[in-house]
């Protein structure tokens, strides 16, 4: 978190190239470098010591902008890490794959995308919670649908038919008494046209993510209705991504592991207490036209102080997995506690 209201910030190189070069060869490192400019040559000192790290990452999630923040202020290096943030545009699946194969080292995703791919033995480690939040379920206002009791028999269109959005909203339809696989049918769109599926009354209600569900509901106020978020019908306390790092990497170097994971929770602490930081981080990655107090607003509207490690953690993905095992999404065998047990890591103890 920052301290003293003074960001950490990596410090500026105003070394000459010819002077870099010097340096270099005093170390018997200056041949490597000589077809490198400047920056290149600064960024290999800068760099220097530091353990190189592939974090796997949606840079279109908002919710992420946390990681944008522990590069762009230093966060990473403060924690001895020389991070390379690998963009796997929507897919989690992919991202998680990534992960669990070591083509990275660690990433953040959905709890309801990864928890599925994790019951049937992905080798990712869980070391932390990162946020509350980014999921919502909304209908145009000129349906009069405005409570989850309103949907049976309705249509729900969903970006794809695993889309955290589906199973989240499925535990809570059937907290709500509708079975979420014969009172209600799923259709999958691209995200670009869920709105217009809405709007031509192929689908009666959406659920999608932020950004772009909270700027359905902001940029044209009365034309949507939010039914439910996942901070809402008693998971206002529950974590909605999560932190995975490669079982080997867990294993075989939790210094790693626990400086990864400290250096994410830092993040999340900053992201809090500097949401503006984050951001004009994920500015660059944003839907065109937004502005970085547009940005705030969603990530204010998240809960970045929940992120939860150790028993808690535990406690909470054992929570999810009785509630999949309820909808049909987990297999009947599944121990929810046993599982927890398994795919999670304190490795901030440890």
């Amino acid at each position: 978190m920052p301290q003293n209201d003074t960001p950490y910030r990596r410090s500026q190189m105003t070394t000459t190239r010819r002077s870099l070069l010097r340096t270099a060869a005093g170390v018997g490192l200056a041949a490597p470098f000589l077809g490198l400019g400047v920056g290149s040559l600064a960024r290999a000192q800068a760099t220097a010591g530091l353990k190189p790290i592939k974090f796997a990452s949606n840079a279109s999630a908002i919710c992420l902008a946390p990681v944008f923040v522990a590069r762009d202020h230093g966060i990473f290096e403060k924690h001895g890490l020389d991070v390379e943030i690998v963009n796997f545009g929507a897919s989690t699946e992919a991202l998680l794959e990534a992960i669990a194969t070591g083509k990275a080292d660690g990433g953040i995703g959905m709890a309801l995308r990864w928890l599925k791919a994790l019951e049937q033995g992905f080798d990712v480690k869980i070391t932390a919670g990162t946020h509350g939040g980014c999921s919502r379920l909304v209908t145009l206002q000129s349906t009069g649908i405005t409570e989850l009791s309103q949907l049976k028999g309705k249509t729900i269109g969903v970006t794809d038919l695993a889309a955290p959005g589906k199973n989240f909203f499925s535990i809570l339809l059937h907290q709500s008494g509708i079975d979420p696989e014969t009172d209600v049918k799923w259709r999958a769109f691209s995200s670009d046209v869920l709105e217009i599926a809405a709007e031509r009354g192929e689908i009666d209600a959406i659920a999608d993510g932020d950004p772009r569900a909270y700027f359905w509901l902001k940029d044209t106020p009365g034309k949507y209705v939010q039914v439910a978020s996942n901070l809402d019908h008693g998971f206002e306390n529950r974590v909605c991504c999560i932190a995975g790092l490669s079982g080997s990497l867990v294993r075989d170097d939790p210094a790693t592991a626990k400086a990864l994971t400290r250096a994410l929770l830092e993040a999340q602490d900053w992201t809090v207490a500097r949401p503006e930081d984050a951001a004009k981080a994920f500015l660059p990655q944003a839907p065109r036209g937004r502005t970085v107090e547009d940005l705030v607003a969603v990530l204010k509207d998240q809960t970045h102080d929940h992120s939860p490690t150790g028993g808690n953690l535990k406690t909470e993905i054992a929570q999810y997995a009785t509630e999949l095992k309820q909808i049909n999404i987990f297999r009947r065998s599944t121990d929810p506690e046993q599982f927890a047990e398994r795919v999670y890591a304190d490795v901030l103890t440890a």
